[in-house]
């Protein structure tokens, strides 16, 4: 026996654990912990699986009623927990099972190997999906070679998903992705490249040097991080990455980074174990700062650092959004000014405008987005500056004349301000950034990460590249969307001295959604371009989700009450089925209709639970969650609930900003963003419905 042993969990056992009750679950625990001090120990009862496909599965027991599945290579040191579960059903489960290494990726697979027998003699019967595929390009995908005429045998895509629990998961998974219409040529070309960054296997302690194995099995190392495992079964993006996220994790980069990627694909989970990652190797009194775009979207990443960092590593990381930092910092440096928002702010441009008395007819929306997009993004531009500078992105023109009377509004507006002692967030972002190069302090964080950066102003990142200091590897990594831009900011990393060219990755895969969600949220958004941060194009038309379920259900009612019997039959049919009240969601665009909605669902007698601005989700309350659109997003549930999408509602009149052309079409794409980002928080089924006259959205 090796002295090195290990012991590594499956992502299925994880599964299969989940679903144990919970005094059961105790002893699987017990069991692991044993097998991961000593596999051979005395106590340990290994049974051979009868007339098993493969001699290395066995069964150990957990008492009289519950088996696991333990597959043993002794001479490597290596033992898998593959599935646990009721006796008869663990050995069905194991009979047909295979575990071994993939010749060509270098993984660990397990596979199932009589359904080939049983099957691949059909495979002339129709075309098959992959009947373009040479053998060797299907072994390039993982595909065992025992199973290279199953595949072949496959002719539609619902043949495909029916056989996943037969199919080894990496090849699974590009064999989706070729069958959702992803170029054959690009996914085995990702196929080889994940296989290349690891060593050919001879053997399982070897195979844990592949990319693809880690995606499904974990290496237990102490007894602190088994119970963490275990404590959360179903929460596996703590515990295990994809290849590509854990390629992007570890990566040592010359300079900023940034990795965009569709709803579902992971981008906060790449984040937050970049954050880990960078953590463990930061040395003492070095700081880093994760940070988002609202108050409650950073509130729910430290919740969920806290769950995959040890206490040393969260000592070193600072988790908070970009307003609040700034807002700490301006307390700190000057206690009697304060951080303005909404009517604050629109109060001091009213009477900027009446105090300046100039005789152009532009609202106090105008200036604002003036000061912000051009004055303050050109970095507190003087007036003789502003004569000169350069207005993209505004529709109406200004000639030398109006510029000069628009300057004396903005006179008045930052004589209001210190007269007031309050800033507008652009401002109080200015305004520390140049008192941190004054003071010459830094960089304040060694490493910064971003996420949700598509909703962060130019202004932002300004910011946070004086936070960073002058550039460096690793500096600011950043993920983001821009079809998920439920805020008017449209950031260029490079305007903002933060260079990623380069160092740019895109997630693909969907695990959060069905196929049938994405798409009809997607094709929501045809039509509108959107950028990739840094002024180029995403189409983001490369993602694609790996399972599959009905399509979003849309219903029209006359009434409001009819709306809400319809929700509140269906929440009730979706509990009776045994969906857990925790895992449904209903949202809607406003505070007031959300509150409408609890109250109704309240008095048919079902619990809620109402995720607010400064209240994260309480996974042990028992009930369902309610929440605005905005609010949902960064979550997800298994069945979502979008509710009134009424004409007026979505898109919210209010939020319509008519004051140009850009400013309407920016604003109306916001609000379609919105509804994508609802829908893309269902993992199983959204509903959307609505009462009286519908969403233009929705036409």
């Amino acid at each position: 026996m090796p002295k090195d042993i290990k012991v590594a969990i499956s992502a299925d056992f994880l599964t299969a654990f989940a679903r144990l009750p919970r005094g059961v679950q105790g002893k699987v625990t017990d069991f692991v912990n044993k097998l991961r001090k000593n596999p051979l120990a005395s106590g340990i009862n290994y049974e051979k699986i009868r007339q098993g496909a493969d001699k290395k599965m066995c069964s150990a027991r957990i008492d009289d009623t519950y088996r696991c599945i333990v597959v043993r290579q002794p001479e490597s040191g290596v033992f898998l927990l593959l599935w646990v579960d009721h006796h008869d059903e663990a050995y069905e489960w194991a009979v047909r099972k295979k575990c071994d290494v993939n010749p060509n990726t270098g993984a660990i697979q397990v596979y199932e190997v009589q359904t080939v027998k049983e099957t691949a003699a059909d495979y002339n019967i129709k075309p098959s999906v992959f009947g373009s595929l040479k053998d060797k390009d299907l072994l390039s995908l993982g595909v065992p070679q025992v199973q290279l005429d199953f595949v072949k045998a496959i002719t539609d895509k619902e043949e495909l998903y029916a056989a996943e629990g037969s199919l080894p998961g990496d090849a699974f998974e590009y064999l989706s992705l070729i069958a959702e219409g992803i170029e054959a040529e690009e996914v085995i070309q990702m196929a080889k490249e994940e296989a290349a960054s690891s060593n050919p296997a001879e053997d399982f302690a070897s195979a844990f040097n592949a990319p693809a194995t880690l995606k499904s099995f974990v290496v237990v190392d102490g007894e602190e991080e088994l119970m963490r495992i275990m404590a959360e079964p179903l929460e596996k993006w703590r515990v295990f990455l994809h290849p590509t996220q854990q390629k992007i994790v570890n990566s040592r980069y010359s300079g900023s980074a940034r990795v965009l990627g569709g709803a579902g694909t992971g981008k906060t989970v790449v984040a937050m174990h970049r954050a880990k990652h960078l953590a463990s190797g930061l040395e003492d009194g070095k700081k880093i700062l994760v940070t988002t775009f609202t108050a409650n979207l950073a509130a729910d990443i430290k919740d969920n650092l806290k769950k995959i960092c040890s206490a040393e590593e969260l000592k070193k990381i600072d988790v908070i959004h970009l307003d609040a930092w700034v807002g700490q910092f301006m307390k700190n440096n000057d206690p009697d000014v304060r951080i303005g928002y909404d009517e604050d702010i629109k109060s001091l441009w009213e009477k900027a405008l009446k105090e300046a008395g100039t005789d152009l007819n532009f609202n106090e929306k105008f200036y604002e987005e003036e000061w912000n997009r051009v004055v303050i993004a050109g970095g507190g531009l003087t007036l003789e500056e502003y004569l000169k500078a350069k207005r993209t992105g505004r529709v109406r023109g200004l000639n030398k004349r109006q510029r000069t009377l628009v300057w004396r509004v903005f006179e008045s507006y930052r004589s209001l301000m210190n007269e007031n002692k309050i800033r507008d967030i652009n401002t109080a972002m200015y305004e520390t950034s140049q008192r941190l190069k004054e003071e010459n302090s830094c960089p304040v964080y060694e490493h910064i990460i971003v996420d949700e950066g598509q909703d962060f102003s130019d202004n932002s990142y300004k910011l946070l590249r004086t936070l960073a200091g002058d550039s460096r590897p690793d500096d600011i990594f950043i993920v983001g969307d821009s079809h998920q831009r439920i805020y008017r900011n449209h950031p260029t990393l490079s305007k903002c001295g933060i260079n990623v060219r380069g160092r740019s990755s895109i997630l693909k895969i969907n695990y959060r959604t069905t196929e049938e969600i994405r798409a009809h949220a997607f094709a929501m958004l045809d039509g509108i371009s959107f950028d990739d941060l840094d002024g180029g194009f995403d189409p983001g038309d490369k993602c694609r989700s790996l399972t599959h379920g009905e399509k979003p259900i849309i219903k029209a009612f006359d009434d409001e009450k009819e709306e809400a019997d319809f929700i509140i039959g269906e929440i009730n049919r979706l509990k009776e089925s045994g969906i857990e009240l925790n895992d449904i969601c209903l949202t809607a665009r406003t505070k007031k209709l959300v509150d409408e909605y609890i109250s109704r669902i309240s008095k048919a007698g079902i619990r809620s639970f109402a995720i607010k601005r400064n209240k994260t989700d309480d996974r042990a309350f028992d009930g369902l969650r309610a929440a605005t659109m905005h609010r949902v997003k960064g979550l997800e549930f298994k069945y979502v609930f979008i509710a009134a999408v009424n004409d007026k509602i979505i898109p919210h009149s209010s939020a319509i900003d008519r004051t140009s052309p850009l400013s309407e079409a920016e604003s109306l794409t916001a609000e379609k963003c919105l509804l994508y980002v609802a829908m893309t928080r269902a993992q199983k089924g959204v509903y959307i419905t609505s009462s009286g006259k519908k969403s233009e959205f929705l036409k």
